[in-house]
């Protein structure tokens, strides 16, 4: 889901809860097959780092009952054997629940120890990123409160973040808190 008025609804609804997290994804990332026919992935990707850094920025959302990540994955479909790319919200989904199981729930869910997603993290085979990140990317991207995945030739993939949306720095800018 990446129109703003449902995920700003996600957000309210886990707001309202007060236990419950929305993981959103950002729009324009990268344009899926079903979507728009591009010959390459270069032509599906739909918009930068400094782009969704921006785009999220303008929404001005300031909450600490959301989250999102940057760039798209790419898992193996059990089923076909066939590679797919997937919203990063999918793979996080399972990175809280197999950080939550190997650990205590205030350990980030992230880093190369509970954010491995090459090493399973994320409970489905994440094999690819839909762009590969650069140290500065990154620091953008948490500058601007998405989590970034980044892509390590020795490591793997790796959830590199853990920032809610919530703007002002407090004990409340952490998905583990």
């Amino acid at each position: 889901l990446t129109q703003e008025a449902l995920t700003s609804h996600m957000i309210d609804v886990c707001e309202e809860r007060g236990d419950a997290m929305a993981l959103i994804d950002l729009p324009n990332v990268y344009i899926p097959p079903h979507e728009a026919y591009h010959a390459n992935k270069k032509d599906r990707l739909g918009t930068t780092v400094d782009g969704a850094a921006r785009q999220l920025s303008d929404r001005r959302i300031d909450s600490s009952y959301g989250a999102t990540f940057y760039p798209w994955v790419q898992t193996r479909d059990s089923a076909t054997g066939q590679n797919v790319w997937v919203p990063p919200t999918v793979a996080m989904m399972g990175t809280l629940a197999s950080s939550e199981r190997a650990s205590e729930i205030w350990f980030a869910p992230a880093g190369f120890n509970r954010g491995g997603l090459s090493d399973g993290a994320a409970g489905i085979p994440v094999v690819g990123v839909s762009e590969r990140l650069r140290s500065k990317d990154r620091d953008l991207l948490y500058e601007a409160r998405i989590n970034p995945i980044a892509s390590f030739p020795s490591t793997g993939i790796v959830l590199f973040g853990q920032k809610t949306l919530q703007e002002r720095p407090s004990a409340l800018d952490r998905i583990n808190v």
